[in-house]
């Protein structure tokens, strides 16, 4: 049975580069260079949070707020 880990992750799409970083109280702070139009920011996100933990996009999935700039996102390890 494969663990999962839910991060909290606020997005901030149109940004100059891209990076993924863990605030004080433990959530994430996501700077997404791609627009959020057509799920541009949310795939970079995915891509984003896979690479940095060393995992397959396939293993990352956003679990709500896709729509906004907070979310969840589920990591299946």
């Amino acid at each position: 049975m494969s663990a999962t880990r839910t991060l909290q992750v606020k997005a901030r799409p149109g940004a100059r580069n891209s990076s993924l970083e863990q605030q004080p109280d433990g959530s994430w702070r996501a700077e997404l260079k791609a627009p959020p139009v057509d799920g541009k920011a949310n795939a970079e996100l995915v891509a984003l949070v896979a690479k940095h933990f060393g995992l397959r996009k396939s293993q990352v999935k956003i679990r709500s707020g896709a729509g906004g700039r907070m979310k969840l996102v589920e990591l299946a390890e």
